[in-house]
């Protein structure tokens, strides 16, 4: 008889061998370096900030109301002198960029809420050196979080398709083309019926044939998914376009008059400052915003169902042995996003206005996409994410009314901006499904 040495597997340690005091970490920091990228863009855009927003900072004082005509309580408007403001939030990240650096030397890498708390004192500073800098400085903080979030709606619902799709293992680039179906077909379904609640759901129903196209040909065929989400964009664009010209415009009444979906005030509550408007005082599309997010969420993280998702994503193999038909899951899942994006299509025709124009999705599927990276393909972070977006958004039209200097076109470049600064690492590493993007033959 024989014997063969077995030397452990690497991770485990055998009885009797001292543990290191730290052993967990020491393992951690092994397997990821830690580097330098957080802490020098922290350091740069801190001193950005010193220069721009503080010593040429504005001398006049930013004025920002927090309630507005209509609340149940009123409460004073917040004053903060531009100079003086710009340069203590400065200071305060160059603090914080400072103490990246110095966890940096002791080979630590920054906690999450680090990078976190330096983009909101980054934004405020901004937002001060945006208002105090306008020929009127002041402007409504209510008004300008409640416009924001209602501008988000389509990009919360195009970031939670592609979490669904990309949490299987599909990437969904063709979230653009699901919004622009969804809100055609809510136009024409509800001007044809009298009815936005019909269009709301014919707008889901577009949304999710779309996604079947994508899931046939990605999941079914194995053709590459960045490519058939190019082609259904391209596709989707053309086909409303030519029957937006040859249809609607031909009878506009008949096929082009929607109407709106009414909003839901809820009383007392709508009336609190500041929260009032944006979780209280909603269409049918924004409290649906807020339930998706719920909905995935516990979905993915807090049910079987989710956990057959996640792993199917992150390694189908492993999946498929346990009895899980991957590519039916795959497909089902696709169908689901597709859903949910052509919901927050319906957006556009049935809350925003009341017909539907060419391209009317304005690339928005793009920025939806763009939150899914910056929100670390999590449902909670991708709707934090939009909700930055359409601040970007909403301030690009503000800073036109009140006179700043800053011009609209750098304010419109701000989300994608926003989406470099995410994808270099501010934020920290944005790791997709490691099965993302490869398709599963069994075998």
């Amino acid at each position: 008889m024989s014997t063969t040495a077995t030397s452990p597997r690497p991770g485990k340690r055998e009885p009797g061998t001292p543990q290191p005091a730290d052993g967990r970490r020491q393992t951690a920091r092994s397997a990821k370096p830690v580097t330098w990228k957080t802490p020098v863009l922290l350091t740069v855009f801190g001193v950005l900030s010193l220069i721009f927003f503080g010593i040429m900072g504005p001398n006049q004082t930013a004025r920002f109301g927090l309630s507005s005509s209509g609340d149940f309580f009123q409460l004073p408007a917040l004053e903060v002198p531009g100079f003086l403001g710009g340069i203590v939030l400065s200071v305060l990240m160059l603090g914080l960029a400072a103490y990246a650096v110095y966890l940096k030397t002791k080979d630590q890498a920054a906690p999450r809420w680090l990078p976190v708390t330096f983009i909101v004192l980054f934004v405020a500073a901004f937002l001060i050196w945006v208002v105090g800098g306008a020929r009127t400085p002041s402007i409504s903080l209510a008004g300008l979080i409640a416009g924001s979030v209602t501008l988000a709606v389509p990009l919360v619902f195009g970031s939670l398709s592609g979490v669904l799709c990309e949490r299987v293992g599909v990437i969904n680039i063709a979230i653009e083309g699901q919004l622009l179906g969804g809100a055609f077909t809510a136009a024409m379904v509800a001007t044809m019926t009298r009815n936005p609640f019909v269009g709301l759901l014919a707008a889901a129903v577009a949304g999710a044939v779309v996604s079947m196209v994508l899931a046939l040909f990605s999941i079914k065929y194995l053709v590459n998914q960045i490519i058939v989400g190019v082609v259904l964009n391209v596709l989707v664009s053309g086909l409303t376009g030519f029957l937006f010209s040859t249809v609607m415009q031909a009878d506009k009444a008949a096929f082009n008059s929607p109407g709106r979906l009414p909003i839901i005030d809820i009383p007392v509550l709508s009336s609190i400052p500041v929260l009032g408007p944006i979780l209280f005082k909603q269409s049918a599309v924004g409290y649906l915003m807020y339930i998706a997010v719920i909905v995935v969420w516990i979905g993915l993280y807090k049910t079987r169902w989710g956990l057959r998702v996640r792993a199917v994503g992150e390694h189908p193999q492993a999946a498929d042995t346990m009895g899980i038909k991957v590519n039916a899951t795959r497909f089902w899942n696709v169908t689901l996003g597709g859903a949910v994006a052509g919901i927050g299509g319906s957006f556009f025709t049935l809350v925003a206005i009341d017909s539907f124009t060419k391209e009317i999705s304005g690339g928005r599927g793009f920025i939806a996409l763009a939150a899914l990276i910056f929100g670390r393909w999590n449902p909670i972070g991708a709707f934090f994410a939009a909700l930055l977006f359409g601040f970007a958004d909403n301030l690009q039209s503000i800073v036109t009314i009140i006179g700043t200097p800053v011009p609209s076109q750098f304010m419109a470049m701000l989300p994608y901006l926003v989406t470099v600064l995410a994808v270099a690492g501010l934020v920290g590493r944005s790791r997709p499904p490691a099965a993302s993007g490869i398709p599963y033959v069994k075998g």
